[in-house]
């Protein structure tokens, strides 16, 4: 029988990566449910593609009712903390949950696997370095794992200097040199918060200790992270840049499905070189241990803060440099609070990203202040 399966934000980059798969395997899947935020033509076209059952705009119209129904597995798409409240819902109507998109874990770790556990839904990494880590991580030998480390191709900024990186500019930015994304992870990539945030994923999604998780830089991006295990072996997933793998090996688990993407040819292969992060140039890193320290309140604020100063960066309101300052200056003043539900994650990120907003309105008024 083909998996059913439904798809939160088909029209951007891993939802369209998904769809190619779909494409590639159609015997394999039948499509329940796709959704996009307001690009209803787009979202017609590629629910006709794929023969989707039923399609959701969910900027206009209410995604509750259309995730009530049972589906072998729900992707997760959907960019943002916007995608939190839907990924509740799917993991209570689907047997398994491939999430995509970091902010919702990252916020609301602990809900999200409480949610989990209580309903049986398999949790599925799409993430190219948790997917990575999922592969090789041996979770009925945990005790045997000496450490996690999510390699990181350094972005777009890797050897720029902090004075070049001040006069950054939105299309430097978005240019990563081995990943086509959408605008906010590149952004995300070349702050390398992307990365940050992927700390705190990792933590929760594999239930490992903050000290137990690395970041090293491999600019090739061929091998998308490793587990080292107590006897110093080390097992590394190792794949062409393309999410087409990451996410076939999600939609099939366990089995795994021939991927229309690109394949790894070794011949071309010359170097595979490691780098350590460097965390002055890139604060992000750092502070991603500092809000694990201090506890969920931190991490949603972390995430919240970063969205607005990226969002303000692509406007062109704020400098490069300026989105980090941003999420710095709002760790060092958050009152950390306990959050007992997903109602108390949302008011407290809706307060952060005000404070936010506050902030940077400061900044914009400072810089026309000098000039």
């Amino acid at each position: 029988m083909p998996k059913t399966i439904n798809i939160l934000g088909v029209t951007g980059s891993i939802g369209q990566s998904a769809v190619d798969v779909i494409e590639a395997n159609p015997e394999r899947f039948s499509v329940n449910l796709v959704t996009a935020h307001t690009n209803e033509k787009q979202l017609n076209k590629i629910a006709k593609r794929i023969n989707a059952k039923k399609t959701v705009l969910t900027g206009r119209d209410n995604l509750s009712e259309a995730l009530q129904e049972s589906v072998d597995i729900t992707l997760c798409a959907i960019a943002g903390m916007a995608g939190l409240s839907s990924m509740m819902l799917a993991i209570k109507h689907s047997k398994a949950v491939a999430i995509a998109n970091k902010e919702p874990l990252v916020a609301a770790g602990e809900q999200v696997i409480r949610a989990a556990n209580k309903y049986g839904t398999k949790l599925l990494p799409v993430d190219s370095e948790h997917n990575a880590i999922f592969q090789v991580f041996d979770c009925d030998r945990r005790a045997e794992i000496n450490k996690i480390i999510l390699t990181a191709s350094g972005g777009p900024f890797r050897k720029w200097s902090l004075e070049q990186m001040e006069k950054a500019t939105i299309e430097q930015a978005l240019a990563h040199p081995n990943w086509s994304m959408g605008a906010k992870i590149s952004v995300d990539s070349a702050t390398m918060m992307n990365k940050a945030l992927e700390i705190i994923e990792a933590h929760y999604l594999f239930n490992i200790p903050a000290n137990q998780i690395e970041v090293l830089v491999h600019p090739q991006s061929i091998i998308h992270s490793m587990v080292e295990y107590i006897d110093g072996s080390v097992l590394a997933q190792m794949g062409a840049s393309d999410m087409r793998t990451p996410i076939s090996n999600v939609l099939d688990w366990p089995d795994r499905l021939s991927t229309p993407g690109y394949k790894l040819d070794f011949k071309t292969v010359n170097d595979l070189s490691f780098e350590q992060a460097d965390n002055i140039r890139f604060p992000a890193l750092g502070m991603a241990y500092e809000c694990l320290e201090k506890g969920q309140s931190a991490c949603v604020a972390f995430n919240a803060a970063n969205e607005i100063a990226v969002d303000s960066f692509l406007e062109g309101c704020i400098g490069f440099l300026d989105i980090m300052d941003c999420v710095g200056h709002i760790l060092k003043n958050i009152n950390i609070i306990s959050l007992n539900n997903i109602d108390d994650i949302y008011e407290y990120d809706n307060n952060i990203r005000a404070e936010s907003r506050v902030y940077i309105n400061e900044i914009t008024n400072r810089v026309v202040l000098v000039s």
